[in-house]
């Protein structure tokens, strides 16, 4: 049986210590920037290696993610089997927004997504469709971690084809303006590309479609307060569907920690804000 995200979140709440310089500098010294720092924090406390040194244990990585991403497509690590992962690191609670750069917003994780790489379609011998994912936004503040968000794909995002369907129309217009224009323009996986667009044709003008998705504190603060003074908060939301497909155990000891709260809420449904689905809130702190 491989680990969850609710083992995930027993991990932290057992090692009970948020600040990554001391976790850098005991446990994982092969790094010193912040936001690796918590993407390896976050990969730690999948595979059980909080507050241990993993070169004590060099193959836990192997053992338990078939996938380990890249800088520059999504997603950060998936589990063998199971979900996967994208971390987002922000530096104020009070952020507006988080970059997803070229990537829309993934209710689940799709291997026909032209946006991830051909290593990722192929782990597990390329028998996945789909995978379910969970952002990970981390705000750390002076090297510490002051809150951790989990948070469900189809809580957050909405179905693939509301944001694939206006990207389509844009791209399809900047095309035609082009066109009209008698622009050099070349097919291209971005929005545009233009050609030679001075008289010696030496320079080249692309369009990037950049997204940007609200923090989930604000989207969701509706269902979930925390409280500022506390050191440390976490909160992981999910269907209440996904929820029940973790083990009982699992389900079990977690309610059974003292700094961790489970409640069922209603959130809106990212396809109809008109319906409520039923979701599973984790809150957990000290």
């Amino acid at each position: 049986m491989y680990p969850s995200l609710l083992t995930t979140i027993k991990n932290i709440v057992t090692f009970k210590n948020n600040d990554l310089k001391e976790y850098g500098s005991m446990y994982a010294n092969r790094i010193n920037a912040v936001g690796q720092l918590l993407e390896f924090y976050v990969k730690d406390a999948v595979c059980g290696l909080l507050g241990s040194n993993a070169s004590e244990n060099p193959n836990r990585y192997e053992q338990v993610f078939s996938y380990l991403g890249n800088q520059n497509n999504p997603p950060d690590l998936i589990i063998k089997s199971g979900d996967a992962f994208e971390i987002k690191k922000i530096q104020s609670l009070d952020a507006s927004f988080l970059a997803l750069n070229n990537s829309p917003p993934k209710d689940q994780l799709y291997k026909d997504d032209s946006r991830i790489t051909k290593a990722c379609r192929e782990i597990e011998g390329g028998k996945w469709v789909s995978k379910e994912i969970f952002y990970v936004v981390g705000c750390v503040q002076s090297k510490k971690i002051k809150h951790l968000f989990f948070v469900h794909g189809r809580c957050y995002a909405a179905d693939k084809e509301i944001y694939e369907k206006k990207a389509r129309a844009l791209k399809r217009n900047i095309a035609l303006f082009f066109k009209e224009q008698g622009w050099d323009a070349t097919e291209t996986k971005e929005l545009g590309r233009i050609n030679r667009m001075d008289p010696l044709g030496i320079t080249n003008f692309r369009i990037r479609g950049m997204w940007e998705i609200e923090n989930p504190l604000r989207v969701f603060s509706y269902v979930y307060k925390f409280n500022r003074n506390r050191d440390f908060s976490l909160a992981a939301l999910m269907t209440k569907e996904k929820y029940d497909t973790f083990p009982e155990e699992d389900r079990a000891a977690l309610k059974n920690e003292s700094h961790v709260r489970t409640s069922p809420v209603k959130i809106k449904d990212p396809n109809n804000p008109a319906q409520k689905i039923d979701a599973q809130l984790i809150e957990a702190g000290w």
